[in-house]
């Protein structure tokens, strides 16, 4: 028998554990630190969108995303579906909120096989009388209850101690066995245990721990300052970004570039169009350095970034802060997270829309569409500042962005987003980063950029190669010359605007050499302004609109990007005849 038969023999002979619970109780972590495993599917919070694997050589754990009960949400009937191929279910609930996750969560795991995790136990004062509540109360579920610390859970040593994992991800999976025969009963045994030994889930809990342990109030929760702080917070990775974008990646650059020159000019001697597809303007290996020395590593700084806020609990913070002002405008908390992810890459914030609310989802992909300047548009737009000698036009720049993003989807929000009735309530404890967890962070977001925008990416280079050659986008560029006057803009402006709908970062084309670049040279900060605005925000790239495609449909995609042409149209001929008089006035 081959080792390939083996191992599908193996495959086939674990245990499937779904692994159920809330958002940000622990679930992610506690499964990383039973398997010590990479999960093979991109994640976010609540802290998942898809069912994410983990496998031992007994188990396969499928984390969940998490369950959102007061509102219809993609990930939650993901999550309920997931529960019909489970062999048994892992219901996590945290410690600090035991009572009313039971209420809400047995009747959806009613009649399955499984076990309680008790995450956040490192926070409850350990007794006799919480041991003697935690005893009842799986007396009377009828299923194994486990405290744990999801963070660190111990595992078995030979010399009958116990120690935390401190496995990395890169060793590989853990083995479920224990390292010696004379371990003690520590967490991950314990768990272990109870799935070997699970009960079936009853409808309802009678018994009742009555433990509520709130954490305690930080600045988040100060009025007025505590949504200013949040806000500050999610602009942290953008600004870091940036900076990132334009010194380590300004100086890679031009190596990469100087690298690939010879691959360019053997390349030019193939046969067409295979040769205008990799050595054109628009091309894949002129057009390559752009995604992976811009792109790419500012993705990841992104995701480090919102990695850390999410393993340090500040998102779930910064969500609870932001969720009364968001919820005027028809979005919630959580929604505004994604639109800040959509500064790293748009592909992965809308994928992880799922998990928004089914009344809010479409909004908020529609405010990322629009509004979020990914790793490709805002250093490109840094670019065109610097070279015409405006750099502090990038404030003005963001200000206009952010104000007309909000008017746009307090106008596009459907009246049942505005008038939800959701609340975000539980606030979660702030601890000290976990580097594991925040590599599996930088590793999934990395992942799920290169395998969802790095095919589209290569097409639209080919594509756009062809299109140059054969003269298209002189053409498209042409049709639309009369009509940049309707926002005080020089013809020449109308290439630009026409590639950075394509890629944004086609806005570079306003700093290229040739007319653009010397009618830019001339124009006002309103002017430069109006010009960087509606490039970048006439219409989506096509990565973005081929993904909002993909999660939503087609012609929900194709009515999105008609109503936010209009939308950038509208605000840029407004921004260019109001900056026009107040010139004219003064």
């Amino acid at each position: 028998m081959t080792a390939s038969k083996h191992a599908d023999e193996r495959r086939t002979d674990r245990e499937t554990v779904v692994v159920v619970g809330k958002e940000s109780v622990g679930k992610s972590e506690l499964v990383a630190s039973l398997t010590g495993d990479r999960p093979t599917s991109g994640n976010f919070r609540g802290t998942t969108v898809r069912c994410e694997r983990y496998t031992t050589d007994r188990h396969e754990f499928v984390d969940t995303p998490g369950v959102v009960l007061d509102t219809d949400t993609e990930a939650t009937r993901e999550a309920v579906c997931a529960l019909d191929d489970s062999d048994s279910v892992l219901l996590v609930v945290p410690a600090t909120d035991i009572d009313t996750d039971l209420d809400d969560l047995l009747e959806v795991v009613e009649g399955k096989l499984g076990a309680v995790a008790v995450t956040f136990w490192d926070k409850v004062e350990e007794t006799e009388e919480t041991g003697r509540a935690l005893e009842q109360l799986s007396a009377d579920l009828g299923v194994p209850v486990v405290p744990c610390d999801a963070r660190n859970v111990s595992r078995p040593v030979a010399d009958g101690g116990r120690k935390a994992d401190l496995r990395s991800p890169a060793d590989g999976p853990a083995s479920d066995s224990p390292t010696g025969s004379n371990a003690r009963t520590d967490e991950y045994t314990r768990i272990m245990r109870a799935l070997d030994q699970p009960g079936v889930f009853p409808g309802e809990s009678r018994q009742q721990i009555g433990q509520r342990i709130e954490p305690p109030e930080t600045i988040f929760e100060w009025p007025i300052v505590g949504p200013l702080f949040s806000i500050f917070l999610l602009l942290v990775p953008a600004a870091i970004a940036v900076w990132f974008a334009n010194t380590l990646a300004g100086e890679l650059h031009p190596i990469v570039a100087q690298a690939l020159e010879p691959v360019v000019e053997a390349s030019a001697t193939l046969p067409e169009p295979l040769s205008t597809m990799l050595t054109n303007q628009y091309g894949l290996l002129s057009m390559g350095p752009f995604l992976f020395v811009w792109a790419g590593p500012t993705m990841l700084i992104f995701a480090v970034i919102l990695g850390i806020y999410k393993n340090t609990g500040l998102v779930t913070r910064m969500t609870v802060s932001l969720h009364p002002i968001m919820s005027r405008i028809g979005m919630t908390g959580k929604d505004l997270v994604r639109v800040v992810m959509g500064f790293g890459c748009n592909v992965p914030a809308v994928v992880n829309t799922r998990s928004c609310s089914d009344c809010t989802r479409c909004t908020t992909i529609s405010a990322i569409s629009f509004g979020s300047a990914c790793s490709y548009q805002f250093p490109a737009t840094l670019a065109v500042f610097a070279a015409v000698g405006m750099g502090w036009l990038v404030g003005p720049y963001l200000a206009v962005l952010a104000i007309t993003t909000i008017i746009y989807v307090r106008l596009i929000a459907p009246p049942e987003a505005r008038n939800a009735e959701t609340v975000i309530e539980r606030r979660t404890f702030l601890n000290w980063p976990d580097p594991r967890a925040v590599a599996r962070e930088g590793w999934s977001a990395l992942r799920e950029f290169f395998a969802k925008a790095l095919p589209v990416f290569v097409v639209i280079t080919f594509v756009a190669a062809i299109l140059d050659r054969l003269g298209a986008i002189d053409v498209l560029g042409g049709v639309l010359e009369p009509a940049m006057g309707l926002f005080n803009l020089p013809a020449e402006a109308s290439i630009a605007v026409v590639l950075a709908s394509i890629r944004k970062d086609g806005l570079a084309l306003l700093t290229a050499d040739g007319g653009a670049a010397s009618a830019v040279a001339t124009l006002s900060p309103v002017q430069v302004l109006v010009a960087v605005y509606l490039a970048g925000v006439l219409l989506p790239c096509l990565v973005t609109a081929f993904t909002v495609a993909r999660e939503v449909s087609p012609r929900w995609a194709v009515k999105m990007m008609a109503r936010q042409a209009g939308a950038a149209v509208f605000f840029s001929m407004l921004i260019a005849w109001l900056g026009r008089s107040v010139i004219t006035v003064h």
